[in-house]
C-alpha cells in the first residue's frame, strides 16, 4: 500500500504552483537550505529561456509543519508565479479580458507538444488551456516536495545526486557514471556534466542551436546512494520498484525512454557479462565488482547504488516552428512560438532526483512503517539487524 503520495495543482502563467504531498510521518526536521537550494538549481542551467530571469522560486509552507517539524497531517506548498503580474488580464481564474485573451490564444499547436492530443481530448477552443499545465513549470512543485522525500531518506543516509551524461550528441557514448563521477559534477557550470572535458563543445552545441531556432535533448543519470536491500517487490506487477521508477521519471517532461543501470548495454551482449557476481564481502555480507543491474533485482533494492538515466528529448516549442495546421482555418501552416528554453538538460536531472526521491520515500515508509521518523528510525535499524544475521546464518548452515 502506498503511503507518500504527490498532487500537484496551477497553470504556468496562473497565480502560482501548489504541492500537496500527503503520508510523511510525524517529527522530520524541514530542511530549509535544501528546499531553497534544490528550487534554485532546478532553475540552473546554460540555454534556459528569459522565464528564469523573470521567477525566483521558493516555497511558502502553509501546512504539515509546525516549529520547523512536519506534524504527520498532509504537507501543503505554494510557490507564487511572478510572471503572474503580466499575465493576469489572460490568466485570472475569476475573469479574463477578451480582447488580450484573444491576443494570446492559441490555436496552431506545435509538433511533439500537447497542443493537439490535449485539444482533442479536452475540446478546449485555446490551446492555452492545455499547455499552460502541459508547461514544465509545473516541475518546480515536484522539486519542492521532493526535498522533503529527500530530507525523509536522509534519515537512513540515503543521497541522491545527478548529472547531464549527454547533450545531443556530445557524450552520447559516455559510460554509465557511478556515485564518484557525480560526486565530481560541478553544480555552478553551465550544463553540469558528468564528464567536465564535455562541457565546452555542449556550450557551443547549444549556441549553435539558439542561433538556428531549433532544441536540443540528451540524457541525465540520477543515482541514489547507500539505498537500504528489500525495497519494492517480485510478487505483484505494480510493486516492483523497477516499474514504478520508470513512471514516475518518465513522467517528467520531454522524457520519452528510461534505462536502470547498463540495460542498454546490457541488452547487446551476453548474460555472463550482464550480471554482477556476488562474493562474500569481509564484513560477512555480500559485495559486487560490478553494478549493471543499477541496484534492482526482480523490483527490489539490492543494496547497491540505485542508477537510473533518463532520455530527455528535444523541448518541442522551436523559434523556427515546424510544419503544423491551423485549427480554426485547417490550413497548413508553421507552429506558433511560445516562449521557451533551448534546452532545460540541467534541470531536468534536479527533476529527476525529485521523482526518484519520491519514489524511494514512498517504497521506504511502505517497507517500515511508522507514523514518526523515531518509529521509522527504530525499524529500520531492527531491519538492519535481520539482514545482517540472515547474510551471515547460511555460511554457518552445515
Amino acid at each position: 500500500m502506498r503511503r507518500l503520495h504527490l498532487t500537484t495543482g496551477g497553470e504556468s502563467h496562473g497565480p502560482g504552483l501548489t504541492a500537496l504531498l500527503t503520508g510523511l510521518p510525524a517529527g522530520l526536521r524541514v530542511d530549509f537550505d535544501l528546499l531553497t537550494r534544490d528550487l534554485a538549481r532546478r532553475q540552473h542551467g546554460y540555454g534556459r529561456g528569459n522565464r528564469m530571469k523573470i521567477e525566483k522560486d521558493t516555497a511558502e509552507i502553509r501546512g504539515g509543519v509546525r516549529g520547523g517539524e512536519t506534524l504527520g497531517g498532509p504537507l501543503v506548498l505554494w510557490i507564487a508565479n511572478r510572471d503572474y503580474t503580466n499575465w493576469e488580464p489572460m490568466m485570472s481564474p475569476v475573469k479574463v479580458d477578451p480582447r488580450r485573451a484573444a491576443q494570446r490564444r492559441v490555436h496552431i499547436p506545435r509538433p511533439g507538444h500537447t497542443d493537439l492530443p490535449g485539444g482533442l481530448k479536452y475540446l478546449r477552443d485555446d490551446l492555452r488551456d492545455i499547455l499552460e499545465r502541459a508547461s514544465a513549470r509545473e516541475t518546480t512543485a515536484r522539486v519542492a516536495a521532493g526535498a522533503f522525500a529527500k530530507m525523509l531518506l536522509a534519515e537512513v543516509g540515503v543521497e541522491i545526486r545527478s548529472g547531464v551524461r549527454s547533450l545531443g550528441p556530445v557524450g552520447i557514448d559516455a559510460p554509465v557514471p557511478t556515485w564518484e563521477d557525480l560526486l565530481q559534477v560541478d553544480e555552478t557550470s553551465p550544463l553540469r556534466a558528468i564528464d567536465r572535458s564535455l562541457e565546452e563543445e555542449m556550450v557551443r552545441l547549444v549556441d549553435r542551436a539558439q542561433q538556428e531556432g531549433d532544441t536540443l535533448g540528451g540524457a541525465v543519470t540520477v543515482i541514489a546512494h547507500r539505498v537500504p536491500a528489500g525495497l519494492g517487490s517480485h510478487v505483484q506487477w505494480d510493486e516492483k520498484l523497477d516499474g514504478r521508477l520508470a513512471q514516475a521519471v518518465m513522467s517528467i517532461h520531454a522524457v520519452k525512454a528510461v534505462e536502470i543501470g547498463a540495460g542498454l548495454q546490457g541488452s547487446a551482449g551476453f548474460g555472463s557479462a550482464a550480471h554482477d557476481p556476488i562474493h562474500r564481502g569481509p564484513d560477512g555480507g555480500f559485495r559486487r565488482p560490478s553494478n549493471h543491474a543499477g541496484g534492482l533485482e526482480g523490483g527490489i533494492t539490492n543494496g547497491e547504488d540505485l542508477v537510473i538515466t533518463a532520455y530527455k528529448k528535444p523541448i518541442a516549442t522551436l523559434r523556427k516552428g515546424m510544419p503544423s495546421v491551423d485549427r480554426d482555418t485547417g490550413e497548413e501552416k508553421v507552429s506558433e512560438y511560445e516562449r521557451s528554453d533551448v534546452t532545460a538538460l540541467p534541470a531536468a536531472g534536479v527533476i529527476a532526483e525529485s521523482m526518484v526521491a519520491l519514489v524511494l520515500a514512498d517504497a521506504l515508509l511502505e517497507k517500515l512503517g511508522g507514523d514518526s521518523v523515531a518509529e521509522l528510525r527504530a525499524h529500520f535499524e531492527a531491519t538492519r539487524a535481520q539482514q545482517r544475521a540472515w547474510a551471515g546464518s547460511g555460511h554457518n548452515t552445515p
